[in-house]
Formats: structure tokens, sequence, C-alpha cells
């Protein structure tokens, strides 16, 4: 329900991508969204070769389609006016999300990236890993890519910001655009939490993987800790936060940078240098404040770079429909016609000759000599109706 409400209130007649984790949920998915009105396809690797190749050849060349797929669909594909790109499970780390939201707005208009998750997608990712016949510091490389994809989705940052820093990439001021820059979530102090849990690490000795360290924060005495002498920490036991909630600061302090997983050494957590300021009480730490049981990561709708005047609106919808009979006609996708960019600014600069229409950005000699004519006519005939309205107005 929240993706159907993501969709009719941001994309009620637009191209996207619906990411899922399974084959099943792909289908089902594809199939309520088909009953709720959205021409909508599955797509994933079960299906055979050419029922495959049929839906990503409606997929590109009609308009509003949208694509409902496992990471098998994507690969090579290159359509410029997808609007969204929508995951409805966790994506497995942050490479994979990074690729698969790159497939949106590739024309350069405004495009929106929505997530939701659960606590059954982090379940379903470790078991997938667990029964995986990887060798075990593969399966901890895994592991450490899934925290960080959770760390993403909890921190209060920017995410764009966020999601460069990860790829060692950096963007000196926040985007403006994503859910966190437009509306900032909750937070609580997390500043006494995160020292216990530094202090925590520190301890006991920067050898132990995430849940040895809860274990001892939530006073567990389990025969490991106990024939480590852990249970006799100033840490043992110390604080009042449930597992979940521990988790989510450690996912948290790791995607910002104050621990890391040393993956050579079984996941276990080490300290980095940005924690003595936390430490020794120069820095104050806010975090996003742990929800349950499922929270959703959604951008808010980005304005379109081209916005269109009430009065174009009449002339757009029939330069699209005239792209669209000529698209059927050639057997390729529309936007191989024209750019929805090129037809907004037909409809903002009103070009009258074939000299003023060559001016429009995206109308070369070629596509002058095989439609120019016939945008000129429309063009004309807009201008024609709108005089006669304003005439019968008068």
């Amino acid at each position: 329900q929240r993706l159907w409400r993501f969709l009719q209130q941001n994309h009620p007649a637009d191209a996207g991508i619906v990411y899922c984790l399974s084959r099943k949920r792909v289908e089902e998915t594809a199939r309520w969204l088909s009953d709720k009105g959205r021409n909508a396809l599955p797509y994933h690797a079960g299906l055979d070769k050419h029922t495959r190749a049929e839906h990503q050849r409606i997929f590109l060349q009609q308009e509003g389609v949208i694509i409902v797929a496992t990471i098998a669909f994507g690969m090579g594909i290159d359509k410029p006016d997808v609007r969204f790109v929508a995951h409805l499970n966790l994506p497995k780390n942050l490479e994979s999300y990074y690729q698969e939201t790159g497939r949106a707005g590739r024309d350069g208009e405004a495009a929106n990236a929505w997530m939701a998750y659960g606590l059954q997608d982090i379940i379903t990712l470790r078991q997938m890993m667990a029964q995986s016949d990887a060798d075990d510091q593969f399966k901890r490389v895994l592991h450490h890519k899934m925290e960080a994809m959770l760390g993403f989705c909890e921190q209060t940052g920017c995410r764009r910001q966020t999601l460069l820093a990860y790829f060692d990439e950096s963007m000196e001021q926040p985007c403006g655009h994503c859910d966190n820059c437009v509306e900032p979530p909750q937070t609580w102090d997390a500043t006494e939490a995160a020292r216990m849990a530094l202090s925590c690490v520190y301890r006991t000795g920067q050898r132990f993987g995430v849940n040895y360290v809860i274990d001892v924060l939530m006073g567990h005495t389990k025969d490991r800790i106990v024939q480590n002498r852990h249970h006799q920490l100033s840490t043992f036991g110390i604080g009042d936060l449930d597992n979940n909630e521990w988790r989510s600061l450690f996912r948290q302090l790791i995607a910002l940078g104050y621990l890391y997983a040393d993956i050579d050494n079984y996941g276990a957590l080490k300290m980095s240098p940005d924690c003595k300021p936390l430490l020794n009480g120069a820095k104050q730490l806010l975090l996003r404040k742990f929800e349950k049981p499922t929270k959703t990561v959604k951008s808010k709708p980005a304005k379109p770079s081209t916005e269109l005047q009430a009065a174009d609106t009449p002339l757009f919808e029939a330069l699209r429909l005239h792209r669209k009979q000529l698209a059927q006609e050639q057997g390729v996708p529309p936007y191989v016609i024209l750019h929805d960019k090129t037809l907004a600014a037909i409809c903002e600069q009103r070009p009258d000759s074939i000299e003023e229409l060559e001016l429009i950005p995206g109308i070369g000699v070629r596509k002058l000599e095989l439609y120019g004519e016939d945008l000129i006519r429309l063009t004309r005939q807009y201008s024609r109706d709108e005089l006669v309205l304003a005439d019968a107005t008068d």
C-alpha cells in the first residue's frame, strides 16, 4: 500500500522499475499493480527467454510501463525517461543500490528513488549468506556490506553525501532533495550510548564482532563471556537499550566511520581515530530514532527541471501522442523520436518556422527533415485554437 501511495502521489502515469528480492514477490507485485490498473510486467530469470525479451521490448517502446524485477533486470538497459526506481526489499549492498537507482532520470529530468524494508529482509539476506558456498572470509565481506547498507538507511544526514562518501567521493553541501534533507528524521542524543558502545569495544580488546559486544553490553552471562572474564568489565550490562536498538546504534557508528569491521579478523570491530572527540566529550552525537517494526526510506518528489505552464499542456499532450504514433510506426521507443525535454521546449518557445524549430535543443538536421513540418503544424494548430478561444471569450 505504501508503494501504491508513492506511485499515485508522484508517478501516476510514469515509467519505472520496482525491484524485489524473490521471483515470487516479483510475480505477486506485478499482478497486484496490474489489478490496480497500472501496466506492470514481471521480469526475472525464471521466465522463458521469449517472455523476458517481450517484456523488455514493451518497457522500452511504450510509455508508462512499470517493470517489476529481480536484479536480473537492468544490465544494458538504457531508457532515459525512467522516472522512479523503487525497492520493496533491502538491496544486498550499496553497490547494488547505487547501480539500480542510477537507472532513473538518465534524461536529466527529476526522478525518485524509494525504498521500504523490514526485519524479514535482513533475516532473509543473512540466511542467503549463511547458506552460500562461499568461504568464510567472503561471507564476512558480504555481511559487512549489508551492514553498510543498513547504516545508510538509518543515518540522519544527507543521503547523497553518505552514498558518495562510501565510494570515496565527496560533496560539500547537502543535496537538498533526499528525504533527510527535505524532512529531517526524529533523532535522539546517542552520545552517552555511543560512548558505552565504543568503550565496550575498547575494553574487550577490539577482537570481537557486533554480536559479542552487544551480549556484553546487555549483560548476558554466556560461557565465552565468562571465560574471557568480560562479565567483570565496567561495560557489562551497562545502559538500557534492547538488542535491536544496540544493533541500530552500531550500524550507524559504522556508517559514520567511528567503527569498522575488520574483515580479515572475523569481522572484529575496530575503532577509528574519529572516536577520540566523541569519547572525550568534545562532540555530541545525534542519531536516527529507532523505529520498529518496519520503516520506509523514500525521497520526496523533486520538482521537474522543466515545468509546463497550464496553457502548454494541451500542446504537450498532442506532441506526445504524435510521437507515440511515430514510435509505433518505426518500432522504436518514443524517446528515440524526441525526448520529453525537447517537447517541453517546443511548448515553451512555440517555433513558427523550420528555422526557429532548428534552434530547439534536441532537434538535429535529420529530425528536422523527418518531423519538422508536422511539429510546426501542431504548434500552429494549438496557437489557432488558442486564438479562437480568446475570440469566443471576447
